[in-house]
């Protein structure tokens, strides 16, 4: 009875995880259409976002984004290239840097925001329960409002 309650449940982990492998490359491919960003780029954009005068030390946005200190700093090295972070020199860290979203970097964000919200609900909505839509619904409209925020104090401080 174990055994085939256990080859059961690692059909089902298996089902999910190819179904999440899908849905994700699905997404990315969107995200990257729509706004030539990957899910690496936006959850960086993210989480300068979130974060207090839009910057991160370096081992800080390691530690959340669950990347290796070699992976970032390739990460930051491609997302400066095209101008969406800056890095600047932060003694308080011990690798000396943090990362700082650009004014481009927050007009990439806000532009692949409403993208992204449309492609989760495109392929994810079907299969999620009332509840993890809420949850997404969410999530996602505290993101707009912060953003529509930041964009009127920033338009309010150029007049």
């Amino acid at each position: 009875m174990t055994e085939s309650l256990d080859s059961a449940r690692m059909a089902g982990w298996r089902a999910y995880i190819e179904a999440s492998q899908r849905l994700f490359t699905q997404l990315e491919d969107d995200l990257r259409a729509d706004s030539g960003l990957s899910f690496a780029d936006y959850h960086v954009l993210v989480l300068l976002s979130e974060a207090p005068g839009q910057r991160l030390r370096m081992g800080e946005l390691a530690d959340r984004l669950v990347f290796s200190p070699s992976r970032l700093t390739y990460q930051i090295s491609s997302m400066r290239r095209r101008g969406l972070v800056a890095r600047e020199s932060c003694p308080a860290d011990r690798r000396g840097n943090e990362a700082v979203l650009t004014a481009a970097g927050l007009l990439a964000l806000r532009e692949a925001a409403p993208g992204h919200l449309a492609s989760v609900r495109r392929h994810l909505m079907d299969d999620l329960d009332d509840v993890e839509v809420a949850t997404l619904t969410r999530v996602f409209a505290r993101l707009g409002r912060r953003l529509r925020a930041d964009r009127d104090a920033s338009s309010t401080h150029s007049d």
